[in-house]
């Protein structure tokens, strides 16, 4: 199956005004005049989102928000709509990241109704999903990835579809710890993934849609693990803050 795969790069809170358009920009220059075997998308803070896709413009880069509310508006301080960002031309959005899910108390019931929003404006989820490292200790990691993909996916698997949904594979226990799953336990895990999206929706949606693998992802590592046959880009972390870092992972597909 020949799914083109996605490399993007999630800053979290990271950057400013200026750094993150001179980032875009930068990586913009750099890519001119090729045509990337993936598709490459970069995720800012919620503040420069428009600044760098005004920066991105022409370029190809696809930009995606970090999250987003499930309703359409109200009273919600602090928080983001799909409509909010579809009017801004945003492409993509990330939900379910491990950071949420901790920091925020994300279960996978509001992602459920988060990635339903999402779609229903017609943005491109990025869905995470992944195991904390008691939970692989206890041999639990497929189980983890099957509970958290089939209760964030029930009642509305007809709004899925390749073009609009992807899954990123990141274990908890390997972001921002330096620690990578090996190119075999992350294959093992996206095959999981892909199995269970089979059953979820069928078996043509499982194989065209794009399961990403996040997790400590660098230059040094990125071939072997987007050699393996289920694994279909990338989601990064800090290596995607410096184009020096980012563009190695991007030209390794």
């Amino acid at each position: 199956m020949n799914r083109r795969p996605i490399i993007a790069g999630n800053w979290k809170m990271n950057t400013t005004l200026s750094a993150a358009t001179a980032l875009v920009t930068d990586l913009a220059q750099s890519l001119k005049g090729q045509t990337p075997s993936a598709e490459v998308v970069v995720c800012p803070p919620f503040p420069f989102l428009m600044a760098c896709k005004t920066a991105a413009t022409q370029s190809g880069i696809k930009i995606g928000a970090q999250d987003v509310h499930y309703e359409k508006n109200g009273a919600f301080t602090g928080d983001i709509s799909a409509e909010m960002l579809t009017s801004i031309q945003c492409d993509y959005v990330i939900i379910g990241h491990s950071e949420r899910r901790q920091y925020h108390h994300e279960s996978n019931e509001s992602l459920n109704k988060k990635i339903k929003a999402a779609l229903t404006a017609n943005l491109h989820v990025i869905f995470c999903i992944g195991e904390s490292d008691a939970q692989r200790s206890a041999g639990e990691t497929f189980s983890v990835l099957i509970t958290q993909l089939t209760q964030a996916l029930s009642g509305i698997e007809s709004l899925i579809s390749a073009t609009t949904f992807s899954v990123a594979y990141e274990p908890i226990w390997a972001i921002g710890t330096g620690k990578v799953a090996t190119k075999e336990q992350a294959q093992d895990a996206h095959q999981v993934i892909r199995q269970t999206l089979a059953k979820l929706l069928s078996k043509d949606a499982a194989e065209t849609i794009r399961i990403l693998y996040g997790g400590s992802v660098k230059a040094d590592n990125a071939k072997d693990l987007l050699s393996q046959p289920d694994i279909d880009g990338a989601l990064v972390g800090g290596a995607s803050l410096t184009v020096a870092q980012f563009l190695p992972i991007i030209e390794s597909i």
